[in-house]
């Protein structure tokens, strides 16, 4: 334990380590048959020529074209052939990838069981580990609009992108909402297409797993044609995904708790319950994924125990013929020893299936007019249709007296009334293991923009866009209904040996008798059918923009032009989501209820960007530029608000820059954040802050609430908390605002050409958002109301508005609003190191990217103290990315490395539970140590086609485990989307162009 301790974390070892090999690489002359046939002479002067002649290009982070390699903010590109040579068969898969994530954890295919924003199946992209929301998702320069289904579509979903035709990815690690307006928090990504393309491409990828399940696809065709005056090209590709299930794979097939007891052995898996059956430590306890089946519960009675179950007196227990005394026919069982894993668990989604088709359509042509004006346009239509597995219990209560109970249950009396038991106390409830449930969503998205760009004058252009994105989904899932299943166990005997509802409308069937085979999960096909039905839900969203902006020279100063750049943008939203009535009326049994999500907004802004050339071309100054822009923002939601950035880049000699950059950023909420339908929840009666307060300090501002209340001081609650989960435009939501600073170092050393291509750039970030939008959960408001001063609880100020207790039962219910309430704050490091140089016949390529989190803090509530999440599980504090390439005449191979770096939250957990968490002795499994990730292909590209063929996960690395209880796992490894869950995979891709 002391090793893994102990092991370095400083932020610069890697990337010195790397830099030592690279020097370390011997010279060998240059080869090449196209360098033999060209004098050393013609190599400097096309050179020259190239380096002189740059197109000027709108770099990501500015508005304003540029002809220096150097930018004034940190910009990363990841390039079509980059991706296409590391095997990923998606953008998705390129964006969500550790070399752009930096180790942050993103919502993928993995979370299909979790309730997300956007849904299951969508696939979102949040850099810094500020989420989603915060951060931009580009195509050519222009947002991509909210994708995907349910009430919380609010960010782009990554599977509408295209791929096939994708030039370039380039990744803004900056808060930019001067130049972009809302959501540009984090950063900026933006996906740059081919805009040349000639002829027509074919081209096939298949990723295949090494242990089966899971396999993708991708088939697209990309055609293209380039004429003096016009330009039209564009894609289309189909994807598939294969289902990857918890069978698929070893580390899934059996989760166990993974506990420690010290006293009987320093391994994992000591402190576990062993399955009498096998001996070993028991799979799918209820920590570990599974749920109690094949069970029922009664009063406390005396009973013969069950295999590893100590005691004489149970109130659950399961089928057991051969026990004749005590329950005649069951067997007492206990939490650890009761049936909780059915074979049926092992279908669900580990990766969910999925199929998209993505068109991509784009041209322009002259007119000839309006400044020489180019007509533009722009299409991207998605269809996707995803699904995922899943499993479900059915608990069935059977009422006191009901004819379906068998006469030695029928003295049973297992709790109060429930709403399956229609008013009638609850006799016996049965743990039923149901099986396998779906979830389907089809997704229609699509998103078309038209302009006019040309030019104002010999220097000035402009550009007008007009831009609609519309969302349209359906979902689809299973769920008891709750009516249906209460009026089915009301029931008589019909005269037969059977039963019939005692009422029949609706085509009601008689719930089944309690016996073994209902117990069992043998349960009828046409009761199933009636009581457990698909539920369909549908979600607009919809977003229009137009857009104008204009850039050029504005005068000179003695060291160059002040260039600028302006514009304004209008912007207007509106989502719709409409569950299925069952869940409005909430009668979907054991699952929430939600209202609808309707709303819109809109907002208008203004915007500009100077550029200033301060110092050129003179003693320690080769240049000296400061970037300054800002934004002027009107929203209808929540009003008027300014941002603004200041940036410079000081090049004092060629091979050294400098850059830094301050600015202000903010986030507008969501629409599902202001206007998020009604979704109800509980909170058990002892989440109720004055249960039992008597047993707080009479001087405790709780207790003094909580006797203000007028409620006795040995007040006991009986009620649950309910929780209404709701948008906050009624609560007066307002934008969340952010500072993000960044200094910058570049060093291109001029070593000659023996030597190499070696640059290296060094970049600290600093971003802190204020208020920010947060649902802080009805335990959270709960705590923060009762311990606020009792002037503002008694008035209902703060949060205490959002509590309600009823006069009559005392029951509580918690508005758990969208509020201005969280702070998060993002500090630490970013290294490139990249080499370039000619080695025998070819060129050799290698770059490392390392990334170092000094600060990954959040609070929900302002007196919360500020905890720093770095190298806690989930948020790792460095990772890495290496790659080498060797390319040669047609061919090239390539080697990658990705790192992340060990996690632990052992100290965060001791902490808050003395004597717990010590790593020496705690039961918990709760660090994984360094984990590291290798791929290799080759690549050869004749005159019309190409083939790349490689491994990803070259080892077969299987997740590190941890124990249950304390994180969401999956199997034993951590919901954490850094490690790969497919296990080795080889993949080839192929292209042939005519």
């Amino acid at each position: 334990m002391m090793n893994r301790k102990s092991l370095s974390r400083n932020p610069l070892s890697f990337a010195l380590a790397t830099a030592i090999v690279f020097a370390a690489v011997p010279a060998f002359a240059q080869d090449t048959t196209e360098t033999r046939a060209k004098t050393q002479e013609e190599l400097a002067a096309e050179k020259a020529k190239a380096t002189t002649n740059f197109d000027t290009v709108t770099v990501t982070g500015s508005r304003i074209g540029r002809d220096t390699f150097n930018s004034v903010s940190p910009v990363q590109v990841v390039t079509r052939q980059e991706s296409v040579l590391a095997g990923f068969n998606s953008t998705t898969d390129v964006l969500q990838s550790t070399a752009v994530t930096t180790g942050s954890s993103q919502i993928n295919n993995a979370y299909g069981g979790y309730v997300t924003d956007g849904g299951p199946g969508a696939n979102t992209l949040g850099l810094r580990g500020l989420g989603p929301t915060r951060t931009l998702i580009l195509l050519n320069g222009r947002r991509v609009a909210p994708a995907g289904s349910r009430g919380a579509v609010g960010s782009a979903d990554l599977n509408v992108l295209p791929n096939a035709i994708v030039d370039r990815i380039e990744i803004l690690k900056d808060g930019a909402s001067s130049i972009y307006g809302s959501d540009a928090v984090a950063g900026v990504i933006n996906i740059v297409t081919k805009t040349k393309v000639d002829g027509v491409s074919f081209e096939g990828q298949h990723n295949a797993t090494d242990g089966g399940g899971g396999d993708q696809r991708r088939y697209s065709i990309m055609f293209g044609t380039t004429g003096e005056r016009s330009h039209f090209s564009g894609s289309y590709e189909y994807y598939t995904r294969n289902d990857l299930s918890l069978r698929d794979r070893d580390w899934t097939r059996c989760a166990t708790d993974m506990y420690r007891d010290i006293d009987v052995g320093d391994y994992w898996g000591s402190g576990d319950f062993i399955d009498p059956l096998t001996g070993k430590s028991k799979c799918y306890t209820l920590d570990a994924g599974g749920v109690t089946i094949n069970t029922i519960g009664t009063n406390t009675r005396t009973g013969v125990a069950a295999p590893g179950t100590t005691g004489t007196r149970f109130n659950r227990w399961r089928p057991n013929a051969a026990v004749t005394t005590g329950l005649v026919g069951y067997e007492g069982v206990s939490t650890l020893s009761r049936d909780t894993f059915d074979d049926a668990m092992l279908n669900q989604s580990l990766i969910s299936p999925a199929k998209t088709h993505t068109l991509f359509l784009q041209g322009g042509f002259d007119t000839g007019v309006l400044g020489d004006a180019e007509l533009y346009y722009e299409f991207l239509g998605n269809k996707r249709k995803s699904t995922q597995t899943g499993y479900r219990q059915l608990s069935l209560d059977y009422a006191v007296g009901s004819p379906l109970i068998p006469a030695n249950l029928r003295d049973s009396v297992a709790g109060p009334a429930t709403n399956l038991t229609n008013g009638a106390q609850m006799g016996v409830r049965a743990f039923i293991g149901f099986g396998n449930d779906q979830n389907k969503q089809n997704v229609d998205y699509y998103r078309f923009n038209a302009g006019l760009r040309g030019s104002l004058t010999a220097d000035w252009k402009y550009d007008f866009n007009l831009m609609h994105s519309d969302n349209n989904a359906d979902y689809t899932f299973q769920s008891f209904l709750t009516s249906r299943l209460a009026q089915s166990l009301n029931v008589v005997s019909n005269g037969a040996g059977g039963y019939s509802c005692v009422d029949p409308s609706n085509g009601c069937i008689a719930a089944p008798a309690l016996n073994t085979n209902t117990i069992g999960g043998n349960l009828p096909a046409d009761w199933k059918n009636w009581v457990f039905v698909p539920v369909t839900g549908n979600t607009k969203y919809k977003e229009d923009t137009v857009n104008f902006n204009v850039n050029g020279p504005l005068f000179d100063m003695p060291h160059g032009t002040v260039r600028g750049a302006f514009g304004a943008e209008y912007r207007k939203a509106k989502i719709d989501d409409s569950p299925s009535q069952y869940s409005i009326d909430g009668d979907l049994f054991n699952l929430t209820s939600a209202a609808p999500t309707r709303g819109s907004d809109s907002v208008t802004e203004v915007y500009g960007e100077l550029e200033f050339p301060l110092l050129s071309g003179v003693t320690a100054a080769e240049e000296l530029t400061l970037n300054l822009s800002g934004r002027y923002t009107d929203y209808e939601s929540y009003g008027s608000d300014e941002t603004y950035k200041i940036g410079g880049l000081w090049t004092p000699v060629k091979w050294l820059s400098f850059r830094a950059s301050y600015g202000t950023s903010y986030r507008a909420p969501a629409l599902y954040e202001q206007f998020l339908g009604g979704t109800t929840g509980f909170l058990g009666s002892t989440s109720d802050p004055c249960n039992e307060y008597s047993d707080r300090d009479p001087s405790s501002i709780r207790y003094q609430n909580c006797a203000a209340e007028g409620l006795p001081a040995d007040y006991i609650a009986t009620q649950g908390v309910t929780v209404i989960t709701q948008g906050g435009a009624e609560t007066g939501l307002k934008a969340e605002t952010s500072t993000a600073k960044t200094l910058g170092v570049v060093i291109q050393p001029e070593f000659g050409s023996g030597f190499g291509d070696l640059s290296f750039a060094a970049d600290y970030f600093d971003i802190k958002v204020e208020n920010g939008v947060q649902a802080a959960g009805g335990a959270g408001i709960l705590n923060a109301c009762y311990n606020s001063a009792t002037a503002d609880f008694l008035a209902g100020n703060g949060l205490c508005r959002l509590v309600d207790r009823n006069p009559v039962n005392n029951a509580l219910t918690v508005t758990n609003g969208f509020i201005n309430v969280s702070t998060d704050k993002v500090r630490g490091v970013d290294l490139t190191l990249r080499y370039v140089r000619d080695i025998g016949p070819g060129e050799f390529r290698t770059t490392t990217q390392y990334t170092h989190y000094i600060e990954q803090s959040s609070k929900i509530f302002q007196d919360d103290p500020l905890i720093n999440y770095a190298g806690m599980l989930g948020t790792p504090a460095n990772t890495a990315t290496f790659d080498m390439a060797y390319k040669w005449k047609e061919w090239q191979v390539r080697y990658g490395l990705d790192w992340i770096d060990q996690m632990d939250s052992y100290a965060y957990y001791e902490e808050r539970n003395p004597g717990l968490f010590d790593p020496a002795t705690s039961p918990y499994k709760i660090y994984t140590p360094n984990y590291f990730l290798q791929s290799f292909s080759v690549q050869y590209e004749a005159d019309k086609w190409s083939a790349t063929v490689g491994v990803r996960n070259l080892a077969d690395k299987e997740p590190p485990t941890i124990s249950q209880g304390v994180y969401s796992t999956v199997g034993n490894a951590l919901l954490y989307s850094g490690f790969d869950y497919w296990g080795r995979q080889y993949f080839a891709n192929v292209t042939y162009s005519f």
